[in-house]
């Protein structure tokens, strides 16, 4: 069974880490860490706390908790989403800074050659940013922002999520019909 570990950071957005989540929970071992601002958007834009995340096949780590098994190099893992991913979250990974779990497992991710995605949904971005998104990319990284395309008629907005999520999915090498078909 495939792992991937989701990390819920201090962006507008976790619509998308839901619905990763959701899609992903059937078949795949999962670890989910929320960042402390992650879990206050979670409640607020969602209504949902960290516990959502917690069941057969999935754990939640605290984000506070760096021994946890996720932190280490040895923990075989297939990728890593940070989605949404917080501006600050983004600048801190980007320079190799671990002050938390989420900075931690991305950085084992990166030292260790596997599958890191960042899902930002900042907008504008400044100079700063784009700096540390190059770090990133150079680093390894996929920068995949949540900008959704409107070429296969969305007709909702879990349409225009499903749209984002596709992608990751892609990049995971996962499986999925979420995307609808391109129309020209």
């Amino acid at each position: 069974m495939k792992k991937f570990i989701i990390a819920i950071t201090g962006a507008s957005g976790v619509c998308y880490a839901i619905r990763l989540f959701d899609f992903l929970k059937p078949g795949f071992e999962l670890h989910v860490i929320c960042s402390e601002r992650g879990a206050e958007l979670l409640s607020i834009e969602s209504g949902l706390t960290p516990a959502y995340f917690a069941g057969d096949n999935s754990t939640v780590h605290k984000n506070s908790r760096m021994n946890s098994s996720i932190a280490s190099g040895s923990f075989s893992c297939d990728g890593m989403v940070v989605i949404p991913a917080s501006m600050g979250t983004v600048g801190r990974i980007a320079n190799g800074i671990s002050s938390s779990l989420v900075e931690r497992a991305a950085d084992v991710m990166l030292k260790e050659r596997n599958k890191l995605i960042i899902v930002p949904r900042e907008t504008p971005l400044s100079a700063i940013h784009l700096k540390n998104f190059l770090a990133l990319d150079q680093a390894g990284a996929v920068i995949l922002p949540a900008c959704p395309g409107f070429y296969y008629g969305p007709k909702s907005v879990d349409d225009i999520v499903d749209f984002v999520v596709a992608k990751v999915l892609d990049q995971l090498d996962v499986e999925h019909d979420l995307a609808g078909p391109y129309r020209p």
